[in-house]
């Protein structure tokens, strides 16, 4: 049976087409269909689109999304039709080396949301799930491992923003670094994933948390979600407000938030010795990142990588639905922009600008 569908389609680097002649397959076994309702611009859908990471086409990008379960496969125990669910890009088997070790981030399974026909155009043409997802349209089918229900009452605007942006800077802070309290902290980078790692630290009863950007509108906001201090690099180097600071020793964790390579040009300035770096925004392909071996050997130092916040949805999710109720966890506040589906390219070039911290598409 066809199921007709509207999505915006990537056809090359550039901007999506909105087609309303896309036609979407059923859940299997383990799959859930979403008639999605809101889905957010990520950063790295749009360095997808321009081709930071290869990739195949035409593509239907979108990953932090929310929305509404249409239909299951026989198999699916962890949700049913009409629940109110987050969909994310991380996905688990529970079987595999990774999932036994808690990285459900690092799943080594192969899925049948992966298999060729799963969406097509009109002409027969394969149409690929960008990120795991394809939620940049009205319908997305997943495995049931990346959604999770949740409340309501929660707007699907604000929700979506915990499939992606919030669990990596929250657990970013949380379940990698295990920042302790009284911690002095750095975030380089103040979009939607640093400001996730601002809000975690506040929580996390940091002593001090200095902002990083190069943007003054975004280091203003993060003063409102936590940021103790605030450094625009281009005014003045951060490294001597971090040394006031500390007591010149620098701080005990840095987070890289953002994907800019050039993020990471003499960041162990900001860290003390026996200091923690953890790199949480995702460069280009080509991209490295260099260091002084013995220096850093001899400072005792750590350097963390850190995909999606390593997180378990089925834990961290209502976590951080309770943070948000209790007020400690701001998520309406993120969102800053809605568009329809018809205007993504609107939402993705004010995204691309930094204006604002998330736009949301509404479908």
């Amino acid at each position: 049976m066809a199921n007709w569908m509207k999505a915006a389609v990537s056809y090359g680097f550039g901007k999506p087409l909105v087609i309303d002649e896309i036609v979407i397959d059923d859940p299997r076994e383990n799959e859930v269909k979403i008639k999605v309702t809101a889905c957010a611009i990520c950063h790295s859908d749009i360095m997808y689109m321009d081709g930071a990471w290869g990739g195949r086409l035409p593509t239907v990008y979108g990953h932090e999304a929310s929305g509404i379960v249409d239909s299951c496969g026989d198999g699916v125990t962890k949700v049913k039709p009409g629940d109110k669910v987050i969909v994310s890009l991380v996905r688990h088997c529970g079987n595999c080396f990774f999932c036994e070790h808690h990285q459900h981030n690092l799943c080594e399974h192969q899925f049948q949301t992966d298999e060729p026909r799963r969406l097509q155009a009109s002409n027969g043409m394969d149409v690929h799930r960008g990120l795991r997802t394809g939620c940049f349209a009205e319908y997305a089918i997943v495995h049931q491992s990346q959604v999770v229900a949740i409340p309501n009452e929660m707007d699907y605007a604000s929700a979506s923003l915990l499939a992606c942006g919030v669990i990596t800077g929250f657990g970013a802070v949380v379940n990698i670094a295990a920042v302790e309290p009284d911690s002095h902290v750095v975030v380089i980078g103040a979009g939607g994933v640093g400001i996730n790692c601002i809000q975690a630290a506040r929580i996390a009863s940091a002593s001090s948390i200095t902002a990083i950007d190069i943007n003054s509108d975004r280091l203003t906001t993060a003063k409102l979600f936590g940021a103790t201090d605030t450094v625009n690099s281009t005014d003045s180097d951060p490294a001597d407000s971090i040394r006031e600071l500390t007591d010149n020793r620098g701080a005990d964790y840095v987070f890289v938030s953002t994907g800019q390579p050039e993020a990471t040009a003499g960041v162990f300035r900001f860290l003390r010795r026996g200091g923690t770096l953890v790199l949480v925004g995702m460069p280009p392909d080509g991209a490295e990142f260099s260091m002084e071996s013995v220096e850093f050997i001899d400072a005792n130092q750590s350097i963390l990588g850190c995909k999606m916040g390593n997180p378990d949805l089925e834990s961290d999710i209502p976590k951080l639905i309770g943070l948000y109720d209790s007020g400690d966890l701001e998520l309406d506040a993120l969102v800053t922009g809605r568009f329809s589906l018809e205007n993504i390219n609107d939402a993705i070039e004010s995204t691309r600008r930094g204006i604002g911290i998330r736009n949301v598409v509404m479908i």
